[in-house]
C-alpha cells in the first residue's frame, strides 16, 4: 500500500484539484439550470444516474461483448426525462407560472446547440469519408435528426441490432426523436388535464397502461416497430411523470389510495418530512433500484426481444432510485460522487458524440475497429463532450436574450434540415465520387429484384434447381435479414442426384451457399467423363447424421437427401464446402461415415477470403483506382483457421484439403479481381462469396486437379 501511495504521490494534488473543480462545476450548474423555487430540490444523484446511463450506452456501443445490456441506459434516460420535464411543468401549473412558449424556448436552448454541432460535424466528415449512397443516407438521417423523427426513418429501414446499423452514424438519434415527440404532446396534455380537476393522475396512469400494453402486444407482431414506436415507449417516460406527480402532488393521491398507502408514500417518497424509520425504507429502495439496473445490464442482450417486459428492469430500477431521494444510502454516496455528477452534466453531448465517432471508424476501417482505437474514440468523445458543454451548450442555454437565441437556433436547425434533404434528394452529391458510384451501381442487388444476380445469371450458374432452399419464394416474400431454415422445396431436378452411367466417374458437391459458389467453375471445367451431382442449400451446413426426411426444415431435408444420394450413387469424390469454419474432429467424423458408404475420396474445401465489408465497397473506398492485390479489410482469423485445417487434414490419405486461400492469396495480399476489368473480374460481390469468374479460376487452378487425381 505504501508503494502505491508513493507511485500516486505526484498525482494526488491533481486528483484533489480535479475533484474540487467537479464540485464547483456541479454547484454552479445547479444554481443555473433549475428555477429558484427548485434550488433546494436539486438532485445531484439524478446527474449521477444520468452518468451511469450514458456510460452504459457507450460501453455497449464500444464493447458490446463486455457490456451486453448497456442499451438499457436509454430507458433510464426516458424515466429521468419524464420525471424532470413533468416536475417542471407541474410546478409551473401549480404556481400558475407555466408557459408553453417558455417551455419550448428552454427545450430549444437545451437541445439544439450540441445537436447542431454534431450534425454539422457528421455532414462535414461524411463528405470525405462516405461514398455516394452512404452520404445520401446520411443526408436523410440529418433531416430526421434535425426534424426529430429519426425513429420513424430507422423504423422503415431496419433493426437497431442488425449489422447495417453499425454504419449509420446518426442511428442513436432515434431516442432523441421519441423524447422530442413526447415534449411536443405531453405539456399540452398535462395543461388540459390540469384544467380538469383531479385529471392529471388518471391521465398519466391510463396513458401509461395503454402504452405498456401496446408495447407488450406489438413486440410479438412487429418487434422493429416496438423498438422505435413512440407509443410503445411512452410508458417509460410516463413512469417518470407519475413519480413527479407523486413528489409534487402527494396530498391529492388520497383521492385514489387509502390513507395507509398515502401515509407510506409521504414517508418514503415525498419531499415532506420523513421519520427515521422512513429513511431506512429509502435506503432499501435505492439498493433495490441499483440491483434492478445492474441485473438488466448483466442479463439483457441484443438477442432478446426488447423492450417488452424486459424494459421493466431499467424502468423500475430508475423509478426506485429517483423515488428514494437524494439522502438514500447509494444516492448520496455513489450517485452523488463528483466524478459521476460531472459525467452526468456532460451526458447529453457525450451521448451525441460517441456513436458517430465509433460508426465512422467502422466505416473507414471497413470493419470493427481495434479495441485500442475504440478506447481512444471513447476518450475523444468525452473531451469533445466537455468542450461542447462549456463552449457551446452553456453559453446558449443560460444567460440573457433567450428568445433571440432560441430563434437563431431554430433557424439554424431548419437550415441544416434543408441541407440534409438536399443531400438525400441529390443522390449524395454523386458527382464528387462519380467513378466509384458507377462502379458500385453495377453491383446493386437489393431485394426482391436482385439486379446484380440477374446480370450474372447467378441462380442458373449456382444450379439453384439442386437446392431445397426456395429462392423464388424468398424473393416474393421480400424477407428481411439472413436466410432462415424454412420448409423445403418439394423436389430437386433429377439431374442433381440420379446416376447417369454414360459417365464413368461421379462427383457430388455438398454444402451450403459456399458449396453452390463452386458450381460454375466445376460445371465448365470438369472432364467430360465426370458426372457432376449437387445437393447444396443456402445456410445449410453439411450434417452426416440426418437419416430422416423433413417437410419443415430445408436444411434437414437437404442433408438427408445428400446422404441418401451418397448411399445410392457411391460417388468417386464428395466435395464438401460450407461457410462456417469447421473443426478437425467434425471433418474426421464425416470422412469416416462417407468412407463406410463407399466414397473413395473426400475433399474438404477451405474457407474463401472473408472481407470485413462487401469487396466492391472496399475497392471503391480504400483501393481506388483498383489494384490487383490488396490487404485492406481481410479477416485474419479466417486465414489462421485455414492454416490449422490445412495442417490437420494432411495426415489422412483419403481426405484432401482444397486450400482456396493458397490459390487466391500470397504474402502480399489476396486477389481483388481477375483479368483487366475490375468490375467484371472482381472475385467477390459481397464479403465472402465467389463470383462465377472467381469460381472458374478456383476450379481450374485448384479443384479440378485435386478431383481428377483421385483414385
Amino acid at each position: 500500500m505504501s508503494e502505491l501511495r508513493t507511485m500516486l504521490g505526484p498525482v494526488e494534488p491533481l486528483l484533489r484539484r480535479a475533484k474540487q473543480r467537479w464540485l464547483r462545476e456541479a454547484r454552479t450548474v445547479t444554481r443555473e439550470q433549475v428555477p429558484a423555487s427548485m434550488h433546494s430540490h436539486y438532485r445531484s444523484d439524478i446527474d449521477g444516474l444520468r452518468a451511469l446511463a450514458v456510460l452504459a450506452v457507450i460501453g455497449f456501443h464500444a464493447f458490446p461483448n463486455w457490456i451486453r445490456g448497456g442499451f438499457i441506459g436509454v430507458d433510464i434516460f426516458f424515466v429521468i426525462s419524464g420525471f424532470l420535464i413533468s416536475t417542471n411543468i407541474l410546478l409551473g401549473l401549480k404556481n400558475d407560472s407555466h408557459s408553453l412558449v417558455g417551455f419550448y424556448i428552454r427545450r430549444i436552448r437545451r437541445i439544439f446547440p450540441a445537436l447542431l454541432l454534431v450534425l454539422a460535424a457528421c455532414f462535414a466528415f461524411g463528405w470525405f469519408a462516405l461514398l455516394a449512397d452512404e452520404y445520401r443516407q446520411l443526408g436523410k438521417h440529418i433531416l430526421g435528426g434535425a426534424g426529430f423523427f429519426s425513429n420513424f426513418i430507422l423504423w422503415r429501414e431496419s433493426g437497431y441490432f442488425d449489422a447495417a446499423a453499425e454504419t449509420k452514424p446518426l442511428l442513436h438519434l432515434w431516442s432523441l426523436g421519441i423524447e422530442e415527440q413526447y415534449y411536443l404532446v405531453w405539456p399540452l396534455l398535462l395543461w388540459l388535464a390540469w384544467r380538469w380537476r383531479n385529471g392529471v393522475f388518471p391521465i398519466i396512469v391510463a396513458a401509461g397502461l395503454f402504452s405498456f400494453a401496446y408495447n407488450a402486444y406489438v413486440l410479438h407482431t412487429d418487434p422493429i416497430a416496438d423498438f422505435y414506436s413512440p407509443q410503445a415507449r411512452l410508458w417509460e417516460l410516463l413512469a417518470g411523470s407519475l413519480l413527479a406527480y407523486a413528489f409534487l402532488h402527494g396530498t391529492e393521491l388520497s383521492l385514489y389510495t387509502d390513507s395507509t398507502l398515502d401515509l407510506w408514500l409521504r414517508r418514503h417518497a415525498y419531499f415532506t418530512a420523513r421519520s427515521e424509520r422512513g429513511a431506512v425504507g429509502l435506503d432499501l429502495l435505492s439498493v433495490l433500484g441499483i440491483i434492478l439496473v445492474a441485473t438488466g445490464l448483466l442479463l439483457l442482450n441484443r438477442s432478446l426481444s426488447f423492450p417488452g417486459v424486459w424494459a421493466l428492469f431499467p424502468v423500475l430500477g430508475a423509478v426506485l432510485i429517483i423515488a428514494s431521494g437524494p439522502k438514500a444510502l447509494l444516492n448520496r454516496t455513489l450517485l452523488s460522487h463528483p466524478i459521476l455528477v460531472w459525467f452526468g452534466l456532460i451526458s447529453f453531448p457525450l451521448y451525441l458524440w460517441h456513436w458517430p465517432l465509433l460508426s465512422f471508424a467502422r466505416i473507414v476501417e471497413s470493419g470493427a475497429p481495434s479495441i485500442g482505437l475504440r478506447w481512444g474514440l471513447v476518450v475523444i468523445s468525452v473531451v469533445l463532450a466537455w468542450i461542447t458543454y462549456r463552449v457551446v451548450e452553456r453559453p446558449m442555454r443560460f444567460g440573457e436574450h433567450g428568445r433571440v437565441k432560441a430563434a437563431a437556433l431554430l433557424a439554424a436547425m431548419a437550415g441544416l434540415a434543408t441541407v440534409g434533404y438536399a443531400t438525400w434528394t441529390g443522390a449524395g452529391f454523386d458527382p464528387r465520387l462519380k467513378q466509384q458510384s458507377e462502379f458500385l451501381e453495377y453491383f446493386e442487388n437489393q431485394r426482391p429484384a436482385w439486379h446484380y444476380f440477374a446480370k450474372i445469371e447467378l441462380p442458373v450458374r449456382w444450379r439453384s434447381e439442386c437446392a431445397f432452399f426456395d429462392a423464388q419464394k424468398y424473393r416474393e416474400n421480400q424477407l428481411i435479414g439472413s436466410v432462415t431454415d424454412s420448409a423445403p422445396r418439394a423436389h430437386l431436378d433429377p439431374a442433381c442426384y440420379v446416376r447417369d452411367f454414360r459417365y464413368s466417374r461421379t462427383i457430388l458437391l455438398w454444402g451450403d451457399s459456399h458449396a453452390q459458389q463452386l458450381a460454375p467453375g466445376l460445371t465448365d471445367n470438369l472432364p467430360k467423363n465426370w458426372q457432376f451431382l449437387q445437393v447444396a442449400s443456402s445456410a445449410c451446413r453439411p450434417d452426416a447424421d440426418k437419416v430422416k426426411p423433413s417437410t419443415t426444415s430445408q436444411c434437414a431435408q437437404s442433408n438427408y437427401f445428400a446422404m441418401r444420394t451418397i448411399r445410392e450413387v457411391k460417388p468417386n469424390v464428395v466435395l464438401i464446402a460450407q461457410s462456417a469454419i469447421f473443426s478437425l474432429d467434425w471433418a474426421a467424423t464425416v470422412a469416416t461415415k462417407l468412407r463406410n458408404l463407399g466414397v473413395g475420396t473426400i475433399v474438404f474445401v477451405g474457407p474463401v477470403p472473408h472481407w470485413n465489408a462487401d469487396l466492391p465497397e472496399l475497392v471503391a473506398r480504400g483501393a481506388w483506382p483498383p489494384a490487383r492485390r490488396t490487404v485492406v479489410g481481410i479477416d485474419r482469423s479466417v486465414l489462421m483457421a485455414n492454416t490449422k485445417l490445412q495442417q490437420g487434414l494432411a495426415t489422412d490419405p483419403a481426405v484432401r484439403f482444397a486450400n482456396v486461400f493458397g490459390t487466391l492469396c500470397n504474402d502480399e495480399g489476396c486477389l481483388v479481381y481477375l483479368g483487366d476489368d475490375p468490375r467484371g473480374g472482381i472475385v467477390s460481390w459481397d464479403d465472402a462469396h465467389l463470383t462465377p469468374i472467381a469460381s472458374n479460376y478456383i476450379a481450374i487452378n485448384l479443384l479440378v486437379p485435386i478431383i481428377t487425381s483421385a483414385p
